[in-house]
């Protein structure tokens, strides 16, 4: 009997114990990753800003140097602020889907911790090795969709800072800026924007699966009948 309960507090320290800290770690961190978030934000929004200033600069320029119509130079550029608009809907749903999925992870573990601790009460082995197994599944796919999230961030500000880049050097030209370069500008655009929703789309298929399994290692199984 003694050993039992040697075996039981061992199993309670090395399992519920470290399992609490780490929804109170957890809670923390989530509170870090939405300042993240935001702080991503509020960089989307200076880019996107600095995009519009060097939009606005680069019609001026072409309608002074070339007499570009400012209604036919909006309507050129139409097609890369709509998918920027779209890409920027798109970024801002997966930060909201991801901070509500850690919320409901949270819970979820929170819940679980009692049912856990009824297990070791009535000395349910099977049960606690369950549980031990859904929690290092439930950590390791924290940790890729976090990755998953990151990389996507990434990504989208890479393509802001590319197209602020791109209108600035056009603007470089000066009086030297012709419709061509618009033009070329427009054409390289389109290529990059083909290649990227191809990789976007096998991207999204990783996530898809991965997404699936990650709301699997929140759902704790229920007691057998």
């Amino acid at each position: 009997m003694e050993f039992l309960v040697e075996e039981t507090q061992t199993i309670f320290n090395t399992i519920v114990t470290p399992y609490e800290i780490s929804i109170e770690h957890m809670e923390s961190l989530f509170d870090m990753t939405h300042q993240l978030f935001n702080s991503f934000q509020n960089a989307f929004l200076d880019e996107k800003q600095e995009c519009e200033i060097n939009n606005a600069e680069l019609r001026e320029s072409l309608a002074q140097n070339t007499s570009l119509r400012r209604k036919d130079f909006d309507h050129m550029m139409q097609g890369i602020f709509a998918a920027q608009e779209e890409k920027e809907g798109e970024v801002r749903s997966l930060l909201n889907s991801y901070l509500n999925e850690q919320k409901e992870m949270t819970r979820t573990l929170k819940d679980n911790l009692g049912k856990v601790r009824e297990a070791l009460a009535r000395g349910e082995a099977e049960r606690i090795k369950e549980f031990q197994a859904m929690l290092n599944e439930i950590f390791v796919r924290q940790d890729e969709r976090k990755k998953e999230v990151i990389f996507r961030l990434k990504e989208f500000q890479k393509e802001q800072q590319e197209m602020a880049k791109r209108l600035k050097d056009l603007l470089a030209k000066g009086r030297e800026l012709r419709i061509d370069d618009l033009k070329l500008l427009l054409k390289e655009f389109k290529k990059e924007r083909k290649e990227r929703i191809v990789r976007q789309k096998e991207r999204r298929e990783e996530v898809i699966g991965m997404l699936g399994k990650f709301k699997e290692s929140c759902a704790f199984k229920k007691e057998d009948k």
